[in-house]
């Protein structure tokens, strides 16, 4: 539960002809993960991909598959499939692919003759003043006729004034017209120059401007209407068949994927070798299945003998194992949130589990509002509903979701909270129920821990932003104490684990003892028993912990003995800040509490006014 799948190191070596039915076992057994091949030596290279009908076959259809999925939107709302159900269902998806593809392409067909006719259009508009027929303003060996916009064309008379004699043109608003010889052209295109005018480029055909703009629009709706139609068919194709059409994907992919991977093997002319990993679990059953297809076979599983401390950025030529998770239930869901904060390395502490419970809980006990958690509930219920969830993605989001809502219901009813209101006052239904609660947990605040914690106001209703503030402040820095210190103790057994004791104690035990000493020294004095620079037992813990970190910043972590002395204290500070920023969870809570309680009171002000 809180360590990643066991692996085993696996390399294998057989001739060349055994290759691909290698591989296909490989894949068959569903949990081997090849390393790719780059240590090159004379005689040993890569292999080449696998030729061959199916080969290409896969190929071909995976570009299309690629293809349709670029344009549609679609989950696997089925889930899981067998290999050979898949296979099945995929040499009979091929036509339906190709049905896709026909809308897909008369989509984009459509959408090249639209903009083209909106071209035409724009044009067309431009030449309409001139109601003069396309066919007059071209094709003529004499005459050469330029038409150029112009926000000039009141001026044209006068530029034109020299050429009167020799030209024939047109002005109308923002539009000029010209027709000359082919040896006044130079001079008709400087006076066109002298207004500023762009030239249009004239289209071919007959007509007038106005007829052609109107034809080209009707064209336009006929075009949108194709494309409309077509990508009906195109989203009830989807609809239909995209789950298929995700496994298809993904068995395509992975029998592409079986033909290419001689291109990440070692090969020579006569044998090829395969470096690769295996769950622990597996490894017998693997052995069973390739050991009459090889001539070579070694599985063992990976120890980390890496119990010397040269440095963090150590680089090892060998590689490491792949991570895989082994969660089941309630925690699956929130390796989600473990790959979006960073996948632990092999062999440390994998927090999936303790993410489980502290994001939900401290999201709860910081928006604590049964009300807005309530509908957050709802809202991860009716996304579980839609196609993406059924994807394991879409439902590990929604389920994680889903337990954020639940724990902020939990934290609201302990707030007494619920959109924004207080529940336990005169009014509420639930006056009763808080009369009770306060009744039996009344008597922590006089128990032997409340007193202890300085929490005289802890008990069932709990007014965070009111009375309870004080307790709300001290059970931020409680939290975030026990939070940090159960980081370091984690943080301890893995350097433990790949280091050693010694580097263990110094990296990490450093820090405990700063962390824990600090904790008990302010306690001390917040309690009255010790001034804040006296000389005590934790106080005395904290230096000889500051001391132990500048060793671990020295040696440890090659900062050497001037960066340690240095880093040292400015890190103790560092990690003052650190407990103290988990105070953000009372700030934004009390603030959240505020903003809803004026919202409210604002809103139903306004309700009475009105």
């Amino acid at each position: 539960m809180f360590s990643t799948v066991r692996m085993s190191r696996m390399t294998l070596a057989a001739p060349v002809d055994a290759m691909a039915d290698i591989v296909r076992a490989c894949s068959d057994l569903g949990c081997v993960h090849i390393e790719d091949y780059t240590q090159f030596e004379e005689g040993i290279g890569v292999g080449h991909a696998i030729q061959g009908e199916d080969a290409e076959n896969v190929s071909a259809l995976l570009l299309k598959v690629r293809a349709v999925r670029s344009n549609v939107s679609v989950f696997n709302a089925k889930g899981a499939m067998s290999a050979s159900a898949a296979k099945t269902m995929t040499e009979k998806l091929e036509s339906e692919v190709d049905k896709a593809l026909a809308y897909i392409e008369a989509i984009r067909e459509a959408e090249a003759e639209i903009t083209n006719l909106e071209d035409q259009v724009r044009i067309f508009e431009k030449l309409a003043p001139l109601n003069i027929s396309l066919g007059l303003l071209s094709g003529y060996s004499g005459v050469e006729v330029y038409v150029a916009e112009t926000a000039n064309s009141s001026k044209a008379a006068k530029v034109f004034a020299d050429l009167r004699n020799d030209v024939e043109f047109l002005a109308p608003a923002g539009l000029v017209a010209v027709a000359c010889a082919p040896n006044k052209a130079a001079e008709v295109q400087m006076a066109l120059a002298e207004l500023n005018a762009k030239a249009i480029q004239l289209p071919s055909g007959e007509g007038k401007p106005a007829q052609r703009a109107s034809d080209a629009r009707k064209a336009i709706s006929d075009a949108e209407a194709k494309m409309e139609s077509n990508q009906q068919n195109l989203n009830a194709w989807a609809e239909k068949n995209g789950s298929d059409l995700v496994i298809a994907e993904e068995f395509l992919q992975r029998e592409d994927a079986i033909f290419t991977s001689p291109t990440s093997l070692a090969v020579s002319n006569q044998a090829f070798a395969l470096d690769a990993w295996v769950p622990t679990a597996n490894s017998e059953n693997a052995r069973s299945k390739l050991k009459n297809l090889v001539s070579h076979l070694e599985i063992e599983e990976h120890v980390d003998d890496h119990h010397h401390h040269d440095g963090h950025g150590d680089h090892h030529a060998e590689p490491e194992p792949p991570i895989a998770y082994q969660n089941a239930g309630t925690a699956e869901p929130f390796e989600l949130v473990v790959d979006l904060v960073g996948r632990p390395k092999y062999g440390t502490f994998e927090p999936t589990s303790l993410i489980m419970i502290t994001l939900p809980l401290l999201y709860g006990l910081i928006l604590g509002d049964f009300g807005y958690g309530f509908v957050i509930v709802l809202l991860a219920l009716w996304l579980r509903s839609l196609p993406f969830a059924k994807e394991p993605m879409g439902k590990n989001a929604t389920t994680v979701l889903l337990w954020m809502g639940i724990w902020c219901m939990f934290w609201g009813f302990v707030f007494a909270e619920g959109f924004g209101f207080i529940w336990d006052e005169s009014w509420s239904p639930l006056e009763g129920f808080y009369a009770w609660t306060k009744d039996l947990t009344y008597g922590f605040k006089s128990s032997d821990l409340g007193k202890a914690l300085g929490l005289g106001h802890t008990y069932v209703p709990f007014h965070r932003a009111d009375g309870a503030l004080t307790d709300y402040v001290l059970l931020s820095v409680y939290v975030g104490v026990f939070h940090l210190f159960l980081g370091f103790i984690i943080g301890f057994f893995n350097v433990l684990k790949g280091h050693g004791i010694v580097a263990a104690f110094f990296e990490k035990g450093s820090w405990m003892m700063i962390l824990g000493g600090g904790f008990l020294h302010i306690y001390g004095f917040m309690k009255g028993n010790n001034e804040l620079l006296a000389g005590t037992i934790p106080g005395f813990v904290v230096i000889a912990g500051v001391l132990i970190l500048i060793v671990a910043l020295a040696v440890f972590e090659g900062f050497g003995w001037a960066g340690g002395v240095i880093m040292g204290p400015i890190e103790t500070f560092g990690l003052l800040a650190n407990t103290l920023s988990y105070l953000r969870i009372m700030a934004v809570g009390v603030a959240g509490v505020k903003i809803a309680e004026i919202s409210n009171t604002m809103g139903f002000a306004s309700m009475v006014d009105a």
